[in-house]
């Protein structure tokens, strides 16, 4: 059996940490975050905002991501050795793909993959506190948070929305062990209930 577990959402909004705890928790698990698909700063382009538009779809080589997932479902064991990942002796032929990034469900070919698919959101001052203590490989420049990364969560929110897709919102402002616990429940009920 092979599951495939979005958690999607807001920049800062816990997607990683949420991440990491489960992969630790689950068996026979790998990562994939969409952070390792963006292309190459110079391949990034400037908009009308003036800024570098990192926060779009564009800014990432989604084809090399879906083949990156493909590669994964059409051999999990291997994709699991070759990326470092122990398989636990005797647990049952399931293997699970946690699929992390800020963008995950604007892009076609990857909406129909997922079994579960998450979406972590943030009101917008604890967004713009929490991204103003991390640090980037990247520095952001000043205005950059409301001048292109606040509205452009806003626009791919609302067209997820507009284009149906089901997600199950997590309120980031949640404690995280209570975020892990309610996932971590709904992939094992997942995986009780599946055919």
């Amino acid at each position: 059996m092979k599951i495939v577990v979005g958690i999607g959402g807001v920049t800062n909004g816990g997607k990683t940490t949420l991440t990491n705890s489960l992969r630790k928790a689950l068996p026979n698990c790998c990562v994939i975050h969409q952070d390792d698909f963006f292309k190459p700063q110079d391949q990034i382009a400037v908009g009308e905002d003036g800024f570098k538009q990192w926060d779009m779809l564009e800014s990432l080589d989604m084809e090399a991501m879906l083949g990156t997932v493909q590669a994964w479902l059409s051999s999990p064991r291997k994709f699991a050795r070759t990326h470092g990942v122990h398989l636990q002796p005797g647990t049952p032929d399931t293997h699970i793909l946690l699929l992390e990034g800020f963008l995950l469900y604007s892009y076609r070919p990857l909406l129909d993959l997922y079994s579960r698919r998450y979406f972590l959101t943030l009101p917008y001052e604890e967004c713009k506190w929490r991204r103003s203590t991390r640090s980037y490989p990247v520095p952001d420049p000043p205005g950059l948070f409301d001048g292109h990364v606040w509205p452009m969560y806003q626009k791919y929110k609302r067209e997820m929305e507009a284009d149906g897709v089901e997600v199950v919102q997590l309120d980031g402002t949640r404690p995280r062990e209570e975020l892990f616990l309610q996932v971590l429940g709904d992939i094992y009920n997942s995986l009780l209930n599946h055919p």
